[in-house]
């Protein structure tokens, strides 16, 4: 029950380097660059919001695009998440947070499932954020899905600006992550009758 839950994740492609360090037990620092502007600040308001401490080297081939650099974070971050989670004896398993960010307001619903589902419900009116493609979203989350191997539910409740929509998604999915990771002492094993996750 007492076990550090702190990982490095390194994983090298021909279009990317990336490194990872995360502590689903810190206290939402972040530090590192992605080379993308944007998506360093989501993962930074993510990392605050889960109280994750995170610090990442990340390298891409950003002169083609932002894509391959975001999806291969998603993976590199969902894998992360489940080697720090182990067993997941005595976590919670579930989370959900509504998050608003001025006129916008998103939920998060998840579960530390073992089953890897992502319903992402989000009308982001630009195209892009800046130089952000805004579809790169989905991407990275259907990544960090597949390779955390929980199950996600996105719903946009209402928005009209992009950049607070995803900022909420970032913020609703640390918080609902949080509420998820965490330990609590009267659960003694698994949060599931079948006894594994």
């Amino acid at each position: 029950m007492n076990r550090e839950r702190k990982v490095q994740f390194s994983r090298k492609t021909e279009e990317t380097d990336i490194t990872v360090n995360i502590n689903l037990d810190g206290r939402g620092l972040f530090e590192g660059q992605t080379g993308i502007g944007f998506m360093d600040h989501m993962l930074h308001l993510w990392t605050k919001h889960a109280l994750f401490d995170l610090a990442l080297e990340a390298t891409g081939d950003l002169q083609v695009d932002d894509h391959h650099t975001v999806e291969d974070l998603g993976i590199c971050l969902g894998e992360a998440v489940r080697n720090a989670l182990g067993d997941k004896k005595g976590v919670n398993r579930y989370g959900h947070a509504v998050v608003p960010m001025d006129e916008a307001l998103v939920e998060v619903v998840l579960d530390l499932s073992g089953r890897p589902y992502l319903a992402y419900e989000v009308s982001v009116p630009s195209t892009v954020v800046g130089q952000f493609a805004t579809e790169l979203v989905e991407e990275f989350l259907r990544a960090f899905v597949n390779h955390s191997f929980i199950t996600l539910h996105v719903r946009m409740l209402r928005g009209k600006n992009s950049h607070h929509i995803i900022e909420a998604v970032f913020k609703a999915f640390g918080r609902a992550l949080r509420q998820a990771v965490a330990r609590d002492p009267r659960i003694e094993g698994i949060m599931s009758t079948k006894g594994i996750l």
